[in-house]
């Protein structure tokens, strides 16, 4: 049996993350865990980071877990698929603007900076459905195809800051809220998404469900 270890480093929306994880775990033959323990991300097969609050707060307080040695060894060197969302997402930036200047793990290259008011009707932070639109096709997503009609998928957000890529390569879903916002980034066996895939209903579950798949579809 497999083990999914959803990171706890006392910033993530875990409960709900949990949740819908364990709502796919009996087809797919897992075991899935919150943990801040070295051992349970050691013996992981999948990682999760949430994040919620600020950019800083979550940086620090995964620095300040003790865990970040063995999560980098986890996803860089043995090469387990990982999975951030939202300021999870983020993290993986060079930086981020948000109330300072940060750094993030660079895994990806980019910043996080502060979306755009074009009006004033406009409501920041960005919550609620948007429609997904697909910046680039890699195996992740041709897997995901098969599951569902991509021309109809939306996802649920709640966020200020919008991930720049520093390289298209890396831009894989945006939506558009009066300006392209960065849904979706990729770097082979690392995904991060702005969304809330465990909040986004039947296309959340199944794209946790793809993710799942990550090792066989790379």
């Amino acid at each position: 049996m497999k083990l999914v270890s959803i990171i706890d480093y006392g910033c993530g929306n875990i409960r709900s993350v949990f949740n819908a994880f364990n709502a796919i775990r009996e087809n797919k033959n897992i075991s899935v865990r919150v943990t801040n323990k070295e051992e349970e991300i050691k013996r992981a097969n999948y990682l999760v980071l949430p994040g919620v609050g600020s950019f800083e707060s979550c940086i620090k307080g995964l620095k300040n877990s003790n865990l970040l040695g063995t999560i980098t060894q986890k996803v860089k060197d043995d090469c387990i698929p990982f999975l951030g969302i939202c300021v999870g997402m983020q993290m993986l930036a060079t930086h981020s603007y948000e109330n300072g200047k940060f750094d993030g793990l660079n895994w990806i290259e980019g910043e996080v900076k502060k979306m755009q008011k074009t009006h004033e009707r406009l409501k920041i932070p960005h919550m609620g459905w948007g429609n997904l639109e697909l910046k680039k096709e890699t195996a992740f997503i041709k897997k995901l195809k098969t599951k569902l009609e991509f021309e109809k998928v939306s996802a649920y957000f709640v966020h200020s800051y919008n991930f720049l890529t520093k390289n298209d390569k890396n831009k894989i879903m945006t939506t558009d809220y009066e300006q392209e916002i960065t849904a979706m980034i990729s770097e082979n066996n690392i995904i991060g998404t702005q969304f809330h895939p465990e909040k986004s209903n039947f296309f959340g579950l199944i794209f946790l469900e793809t993710f799942l798949e990550l090792e066989k579809i790379l």
